[in-house]
């Protein structure tokens, strides 16, 4: 091609033809057979000649129906190949173009670096359409492919193979990056998508296709005549690109396969006798040539003794109990077995003291009313349980009394005292720490760890509230029970606080029963339940300590998203406040533990429950809202403070179901603040409509809609005054019912800790506002109750910023070394610690900078590698998910969230490898080594068998596999068809590929339309009418 007008016309009508060809063996029926195509090919061919990267392109792109290729498409482009109008690069061109692995790496957003090792394509991703199934035709093409290799018929000249190999080179990149994708779960949500339409999850997908990619791969590499043209001049920057293309992949193929083997051989071997270095720069190049894993692997140091120290487990508790509850007990048991190398006994009596350790320390800190109650359950009722599993392989009643007896020997009594002592009227007894010896024993006499008759011999004295006759739970009894009789629901709720071991039994009870009660639509029970759960907070961080989030709420959802009125609905009033209650507990969770729609398991964009907690707190201009929520809006407004309408009916609820209400209710109470403000509403109506709000009914409501007045206020404007008096009439009710009051102190705690922070901001506004301190005085009870979340108070940012001159990098400094002087022995007291200390300091200062600091306190005192090593083994709950990768939304959560201090520590150990870091790499490699032998998981079959991980139904029903979209082809329906940009980026230097035809309505290739594709004859001789035959004689 000249580029000339008349060549760019030419190329634009043999490509309309051959679009017009592919079209017809799409949608004629029977599809013409091989011998058939071959004569129609040939003959288009010589009369509309085009290209071989077009041909390949018009059959391997989806048009419309991009579900997956046709099934006789492959057979065709075989022919093709065979026929020699499309060669190996423009169907490997082709296909990485188009290949569904495109999707797993559309979201993640990529600078530096990264940004350069990202596949990149000359269409944007988010715009291009790709296959969504192509792995079964990617392997039929890569072992086809196989054989033109074989023959040599890939091989023309230099310059192909060059071509062929900075394909190849694509191809790798695209396996890399759909590799690092799929392997850390950041398109958790696509994935979940394609579950949901029956297709293939990302990892069947990227291991169908690569699998057939390797075989072809190691054929090329191997073949002398790719060695011949890597030797020549002109392809060094195509070696350069190889090398490093094929470095990457390589780290993302498992260990063990002999493909890998040859790829090393060829990459170590024949690249580099193509690329000889001088010898005094070959062991540094060879350095940096392997992998940095390979290297980490291979750097010697000399071992050393780092024995297991006190703070240890006390650190790794700290952080797993310090936000939600984080306790995985198979994940437990595995770091517990490799920490202690399976020394049952050791392992078994750390984890007692590390468990008293973490409740005197919240003792110490002043922070009993706010922790003690969570981590008081942990030792009593949780770690029975797990000790029961940590002796399950060689259970004995004598190891396990010895362990429990020799535990206790190291616990102050004078922080835990025992039974004579608590009557010492000398001493001052806490609450929160007197009788937990003895209950603890009683919950290990309980579940068979110590012998009934042994509980004072292990005390040292007579037990004062020992019951001998107490009996251990069953979960199916007590769901039974409850089901037979709903009024022992309330019941079972108060034992929740028990603490005598029995709790697990009870919380596993209660899950059970919710959702027994979601799949029998029995409301009025579940709402009782949910409000009584609701209404207390400390419960909900007992139930995570036995069961996983999403177990607990997914069925909650579910039914919430399922919410239909019936046909023959009498009242609504009934409707909404079930719906209500359930509704809060949701709530509460969510807010509670500062948690998304996604972080709960919700990953349906129709879910309301999505739509409530991630937008029903934010308030939309009317132009904003659809017209039914305009409906909505005026109705509820009229029915909340119109005199004539006579108040809330059944008229408006029934047209407005509780869903809708709550996504409105944010506008609703903007709508009532201006109107206020602005004199249309006076005081009166607005206490006769606020009275409305504050039953039970419509409390849950309050919600989002108090979150949105504490936001409003944070806005300087003259509606302030107005939102403190909606909050006055809201938070301080003249008149309520006791039901509404206990309903209301649940509203109270969700939003007690934002609606602070907002009034307070407002009080340094107007100090001499007397309306504000009133409502900090009705939430002072709710805020010890109102999060937990892991972050830091203002108060605990000041001391630990002031306490070193160099901030919070000083800190942490000062906080290793405090655990350092933590040793084993009696009546050792805990350091003070919080692990809120160290996710502060990673997010202020960066978890880089805190590392080095950590690293930093080893090199001067080497006995910190053990309380280091745990403080980046401990799990962070502000960045773990309690969907754990499988729900995670689109990635970008994933994508942006910051490192944690394993990753850190991973990357730190790859970079001090390199010749001017040798000097510190000793620390930091062994420091990794630790870590990683800490944090190996068990193996598949023993996660499978572990008990207490309940199984989690995260599969959803396969969506048809059809669309529309081959229908509205074979009707010529739709709009117009565009070929897309022609630039098939083949990385060959700066110089375009697009042969200057331009793209998408920029004068480039523009096809006609469907019905005039279809409908006007483009050739005598080419009007197609498969079964009749075709003249192919040319003439």
């Amino acid at each position: 091609m000249d580029g000339s007008d008349e060549s760019k016309a030419a190329l634009q009508t043999s490509w309309r033809y051959w679009t017009h060809f592919m079209f017809k063996c799409i949608v004629h029926s029977p599809k013409p057979e091989i011998d058939q195509f071959r004569g129609f090919a040939q003959y288009l061919n010589r009369q509309y000649p085009l290209p071989p990267i077009f041909i390949a392109d018009v059959f391997l792109k989806p048009i419309y129906g991009n579900i997956t290729l046709t099934p006789q498409f492959p057979i065709y482009v075989k022919a093709l190949c065979q026929l020699g109008l499309v060669d190996v690069s423009s169907v490997l061109v082709a296909l990485c173009k188009y290949s569904s692995l495109n999707a797993y790496i559309r979201h993640p957003s990529r600078t530096g670096e990264d940004a350069e090792d990202h596949v990149q394509s000359p269409n944007n991703l988010e715009q291009r359409r790709i296959w969504r199934v192509s792995s079964w035709f990617e392997e039929f093409f890569f072992y086809q492919l196989i054989r033109t290799l074989v023959d040599g018929s890939a091989f023309r000249d230099i310059r192909s193979t060059l071509v062929l190999v900075k394909i190849v080179c694509k191809w790798m990149a695209l396996f890399t990056a759909a590799s690092a994708a799929v392997a850390t779960d950041i398109l958790a949500e696509v994935q979940q998508a394609r579950e949901r339409d029956g297709l293939p999850r990302g990892q069947e997908d990227l291991e169908t296709s690569r699998a057939a990619f390797l075989p072809f791969l190691t054929r090329l590499v191997e073949t002398p005549a790719l060695v011949d043209a890597l030797r020549h001049p002109i392809a060094r920057d195509v070696r350069r690109e190889l090398l490093e293309t094929l470095t990457r992949f390589r780290h993302t193929l498992p260990p063990d396969t002999n493909f890998g083997e040859r790829l090393d051989m060829f990459r170590c071997e024949t690249l580099a006798r193509l690329d000889p270095l001088p010898k005094n720069r070959q062991a540094d190049a060879m350095d940096e040539f392997l992998e940095p894993v390979m290297r980490l692997e291979n750097f010697a140091i000399p071992d050393i003794p780092i024995p297991n120290s006190r703070a240890g487990l006390y650190v790794y508790l700290n952080a797993a109990l310090v936000g939600r509850p984080l306790i995985d007990d198979a994940m437990l048991i595995s770091f517990l077995h490799n920490r202690y190398q399976g020394e049952t006994q050791s392992s078994a009596i750390d984890l007692i003291v590390a468990s008293f350790d973490i409740l005197a320390n919240t003792v110490f800190r002043s922070e009993g009313p706010k922790d003690a109650h969570l981590l008081r359950s942990f030792l009593i009722n949780k770690l029975p349980l797990l000790l029961c599993q940590l002796f399950a392989s060689q259970f004995s009643t004598a190891s396990s009394e010895y362990c429990i007896t020799e535990a206790l020997n190291q616990v102050d009594t004078s922080v835990f005292p025992t039974a004579s002592l608590m009557f010492d009227e000398t001493r001052s007894n806490n609450p929160y720490t007197e009788s937990v010896r003895e209950d603890f024993c009683t919950a290990c006499a309980l579940h068979g760890l110590v012998r009934r008759e042994h509980v004072e011999r292990i005390l040292g004295e007579t037990s004062m509230s020992y019951e001998p006759s107490l009996e251990k739970y069953s979960k199916d009894k007590l769901v039974q029970s409850c089901l037979s009789d709903p009024d022992r629901i309330q019941g079972l709720v108060r034992d929740i606080d028990k603490m005598d071991g029995n709790v697990g039994a009870i919380c596993q009870a209660l899950v059970e029963l919710m959702r027994q009660l979601c799949d029998s639509k029995e409301t009025m029970s579940l709402k009782l339940l949910c409000s009584q759960l609701a209404h207390k907070p400390q419960s909900l961080d007992i139930l995570l300590l036995f069961e996983r989030l999403p177990a607990v709420l997914e069925p909650l959802c579910q039914l919430l998203d399922n919410w239909r009125y019936d046909d023959d609905q009498g009242e609504y009033q009934p409707i909404y406040e079930e719906f209500g209650g359930i509704l809060l507990l949701v709530l509460a969770y969510a807010y509670r533990y500062n948690l998304r729609a996604a972080d709960i398991g919700i990953v349906s964009s129709d879910s309301c429950v999505a739509k409530i907690l991630d937008r029903a707190h934010i308030s939309r201009p009317l132009d904003e809202l659809t017209e039914q929520e305009k409906t909505h809006v005026n109705g509820w407004i009229h029915g909340l403070f119109g005199s004539e309408t006579g108040g809330l009916g059944d008229d408006l609820m029934s047209s407005c179901p509780p869903q809708d209400f709550y996504l409105v209710v944010a506008s609703l109470f903007q709508y009532i603040v201006s109107a206020y403000t602005h004199g249309y509403l006076n005081v009166e109506s607005l206490k006769s409509g606020i009275e409305y709000v504050v039953d039970t009914f419509l409390l849950p409501s309050l919600v989002p809609a108090i979150r949105f007045l504490a936001d409003y206020l944070w806005v300087d404007q003259k509606e302030q005054k107005s939102v403190i008096k909606i909050l006055q009439l809201i938070l301080l009710p003249s008149s309520i019912s006791g039901e509404a009051s206990a309903m209301l102190s649940s509203v109270k705690n969700l939003i007690a800790k934002p609606l602070e922070y907002s009034l307070r901001s407002y009080q340094k506004q107007d100090p001499k506002n007397q309306d504000i301190e009133p409502l900090l005085r009705a939430l002072r009870d709710n805020l010890p109750l109102s999060r937990r979340t892991g972050g830091a108070e203002h108060h605990e940012l000041d001391s630990w910023s002031n306490s070193s001159s160099s901030g919070l990098s000083g800190a942490i400094r000062h906080t290793v070394q405090g655990l350092v002087q933590m040793h084993h022995g009696v009546n050792v007291m805990p350091t003070s610690y919080t692990h809120r200390q160290t996710i502060a300091a990673c997010r202020i200062v960066g978890t880089r900078r805190v590392l080095r600091a950590m690293l930093d306190e080893i090199r001067h005192q080497p006995e910190a590698y053990d309380v280091v090593t745990m403080l980046v083994c401990a799990p962070d709950v502000t960045i773990e998910s309690p969907a754990s990768g499988l729900l995670e939304a689109a990635g970008s959560a994933a994508s942006q969230r910051r490192l944690t201090l394993r990753e850190a520590l991973k990357a730190e150990s790859e970079s001090c490898l390199k010749p001017n870091k040798k000097e510190e790499a000793e620390t930091v490699v062994r420091l990794h080594r630790r870590v990683e032998a800490m944090l190996a998981l068990p193996a598949a079959a023993t996660m499978l068998e572990a008990p207490d991980i309940p199984s989690l139904d995260l599969s959803g029903g396969p969506g048809a596999l059809v669309t529309g979209g081959m229908a509205a082809v074979a009707q010529g329906a739709g709009g117009g068809m565009m070929m897309e940009a022609v630039g098939l980026d083949m990385a060959l230097g700066s110089a375009s590929s697009d042969l200057g035809l331009g793209g998408v309505g920029g004068g480039g290739l523009e096809a006609a339309n469907e019905g005039e594709m279809f409908c006007r004859t483009l050739d005598p001789q080419l009007e197609i009418y498969w079964g009749d035959g075709m003249n192919t004689s040319g003439g």
